[in-house]
């Protein structure tokens, strides 16, 4: 059988491909298996997509590793997921130097453990000249505390005089945002079927395209990678406007 990479059109990949990465305590149920052996076995999944990414030449990939809806979780999963992102990195800086990956991080990282607050800015300082893609973890973040966030930070530097009311549009905003001087998302994949966002990137994801499979995210592998990417490249993309106007007859 012929892999989806084959179809894939070079100059029409995605510069930003953001995933929710959905079903890690459900693959572990059904093999009878506390959630933390889910999330442990994601890894290779990350792996896969970031190496995956890389050969198609995306440049910046998202992952939504932790939301700040998480941290109500149990504590001995959430503890678990601290420790498997600590010792992932380590493992893993090797890895992402050979293959000139950069590493970022969005959200309130400030509620993390010491200790991956500290590793997570090793790995961050590691990789930062590196000139390949971009893998930025989404940790204790959610698109409302995002939003919420830059709003405080415009009202502060408009009380301060640093910014004039009638200055505030949506270029502005986007400058205030985590997500700033990166482009938006042009293909959001969420995997386990699930059919919602999670509170994640809602100002970024107002135009991106949605790809959403079954497939549990210990599950999800390179040729699943190709076949989302494959999907967006048949899709119109039309920003509000007809089919006519994008494509008028006789042109």
């Amino acid at each position: 059988m012929a892999s989806y990479r084959e179809h894939i059109v070079t100059d029409k990949v995605p510069q930003h491909i953001a995933v929710i990465m959905d079903g890690n305590g459900r693959w572990a149920k059904k093999k009878g298996a506390l959630r933390i052996f889910g999330h442990r076995n994601a890894v290779q999944s990350v792996k896969d997509v970031t190496e995956a990414c890389g050969e198609l030449g995306v440049k910046y990939l998202t992952l939504y590793a932790f939301s700040t809806e998480n941290w109500a979780r149990p504590k001995d999963e959430v503890d678990g997921l601290m420790e498997l992102l600590v010792n992932t990195l380590k493992k893993e800086i090797k890895t992402l130097m050979d293959n000139q990956v950069k590493l970022k991080t969005i959200g309130d990282t400030s509620h993390l453990p010491i200790d991956c607050q500290q590793n997570l800015q090793w790995a961050i300082d590691h990789t930062s000249h590196n000139d390949g893609l971009t893998l930025i973890l989404a940790l204790s973040y959610s698109g409302r505390w995002e939003i919420t966030n830059a709003l405080k930070n415009i009202a502060t530097d408009v009380k301060s005089g640093k910014l004039l009311p009638s200055e505030i549009n949506e270029k502005l905003i986007e400058n205030y945002l985590e997500t700033k001087n990166i482009p938006d998302p042009e293909l959001l994949i969420r995997t386990s079927g699930e059919l919602r966002i999670s509170n994640f990137l809602l100002w970024q994801i107002a135009y991106s395209e949605l790809y959403i499979t079954p497939t549990l995210w210990p599950d999800f592998r390179k040729e699943n990678l190709f076949e989302a990417v494959w999907a967006f490249q048949q899709r119109e993309r039309r920003f509000g406007k007809t089919s006519e106007q994008l494509n008028p007859v006789g042109t």
